[in-house]
């Protein structure tokens, strides 16, 4: 007698916009594949947000996610202004859903596509960067967004996607990022990235510099296999790359952390054709054949996964991938659910079959190395400071506040250095950055400094709206020079 297999419960949230129709759609080819689940139910985004809840979600709905760790998000709404945080990066971050994996595959000719024979996949870091979150406005007319990464972060993405292309067979692993402008933040991920490369000398490594590697995506997809990124750089990479092998609406999605996991379709909630039938499940189908992997139910994920190529392949289409040239069929959402549904069993015979039967889960959790403590030395501070005139009447201005072991070297704008020996054509702000440095050189300065410091700016009637302190970690310096300095 067969052991029966056990069901696996996990979360589902139907979304705003599409969003419950898509949901409901995979939900049903899911029974009809055989999936062994058992959906609990949760409600997310618009109208949880417009009762009061700023995250978009309830609090009671993090037990159900923390004990289930399986998670079926359907598409949401943020309302736009009133401070309202984006819930996909609340769950990524508050689950520890550090990777985001994206397959981007063209299915031509059956869908158009600017390239075809496309088969790459997108490793997008999910917790760091600029989806932080942590913005300020400093002055009248400047605002501010933090970019923080931290090392464990990038060694722990890079790493996964070297296991991603060693455990799936793939050859290349590219690493993008912007480190020729920011030296310190994306410097780090190609630092990290080069050292893990050499840990896997059977895979091909090289790094692009985003723009140029976003350009090429465009122009020349087939030259990637895997690609790991920052998170902002991510996001839009994989949005390229769905245009570029036929539509955002067949972009499913994986976000993985060590505990839990979450599945979505990579679009948005489209209100504009809600309620209208029209909308392709495809994108949530596929994060949701994702989630059957990772629940160990391979075999359902073959057969659902190749019941939907052979849908593609019949011609049997929704109207935003529908062709005169290659279609057989516009049909609505429950039509195209229901033609997915006969045809499970069945393997499409242009396009590759594929089998998850034998592969590896997307949980590949790697281990990251201990950093050791550095020599840490404060040798200045940057005091940013709202005013509004001459740069140089500042520089003569702020020198005078020198004292205490602290000296003015430099007034920058928006990073660029305007004092001393800048220049009349620089347009300027009402937002500076003054940096003061040890008149000693080598000399550590005390938080008692810095503090007397910003006394003396402020009792001068200037506005001190931040600081940075200016540290050495291992004598090598622990900020950026500005521009033109």
């Amino acid at each position: 007698m067969t052991e029966a297999q056990p069901i696996v419960p996990i979360v589902v949230a139907e979304g705003d916009g599409i969003g419950p129709e898509i949901t409901r759609a995979t939900l049903k080819m899911l029974e009809a594949a055989g999936a062994r689940i058992a959906p609990e139910f949760i409600d997310i985004g618009e109208q949880v947000y417009l009762r009061g809840h700023s995250s978009g979600i309830e609090s009671s709905s993090w037990e159900k996610l923390r004990r289930t760790k399986v998670f079926l998000k359907g598409p949401i709404t943020t309302p736009q202004g009133g401070g309202y945080k984006s819930l996909n990066v609340t769950v990524r971050k508050m689950l520890g859903l550090f990777a985001n994996v994206r397959p981007c595959v063209s299915y031509t000719p059956y869908v158009d596509s600017l390239q075809s024979n496309v088969d790459m996949v997108i490793v997008r870091e999910n917790e760091e960067d600029l989806y932080a979150g942590i913005e300020h406005r400093q002055s009248d007319e400047v605002y501010q967004c933090l970019k923080l990464i931290s090392r464990p972060g990038c060694e722990r993405i890079v790493r996964y996607a070297f296991e991603y292309a060693r455990v799936n067979g793939r050859k290349k692993v590219t690493c993008m990022t912007k480190d020729n402008i920011m030296k310190i933040t994306d410097g780090l991920f190609h630092q990290v990235f080069d050292e893990v490369a050499k840990e896997y000398p059977s895979i091909e490594a090289n790094h692009m510099i985003i723009d140029i590697g976003a350009a090429r995506i465009a122009r020349r997809p087939t030259d990637f296999d895997v690609v790991v990124t920052l998170n902002l750089y991510g996001d839009i990479l994989s949005d390229i790359a769905a245009e570029v092998t036929g539509s955002v609406g067949l972009g499913g999605s994986a976000n993985v952390g060590e505990q839990c996991a979450m599945f979505e379709a990579v679009h948005g909630s489209a209100p504009d054709i809600a309620g209208k039938g029209i909308a392709n499940p495809s994108g949530m189908l596929l994060g949701a054949i994702s989630m059957l992997v990772h629940i160990g139910q391979a075999d359902v994920a073959t057969k659902l996964h190749n019941a939907w190529l052979k849908t593609i392949e019949d011609g049997i289409h929704t109207g935003d991938i529908f062709s005169d040239r290659v279609s057989t069929k516009r049909v609505g959402t429950e039509e195209f659910t229901a033609a997915v549904i006969e045809r499970l069993g069945q393997n499409p015979v242009k396009l590759t079959p594929v089998n998850y039967v034998g592969g590896a889960s997307l949980t590949m959790i790697p281990q990251v190395s201990e950093t050791k403590p550095a020599k840490k030395e404060r040798v200045g501070v940057d005091v940013f400071v709202h005013w509004r005139g001459d740069p140089n009447d500042l520089g003569e201005q702020i020198s005078a506040l020198n004292g205490d072991g602290l000296k003015l070297t430099m007034i920058s704008n928006r990073g660029i250095k305007v004092w001393p020996d800048g220049i009349p054509e620089t347009r300027c702000t009402d937002h500076w950055r003054c940096r003061f440095e040890a008149i000693t050189p080598g000399k550590t300065v005390t938080v008692m400094q810095i503090l007397s410091l910003i006394l003396r700016v402020g009792n001068a009637r200037f506005d001190p709206v931040k600081t940075e302190h200016l540290f050495l970690f291992d004598g090598k310096p622990g900020f950026s020079l500005g521009q033109g300095q």
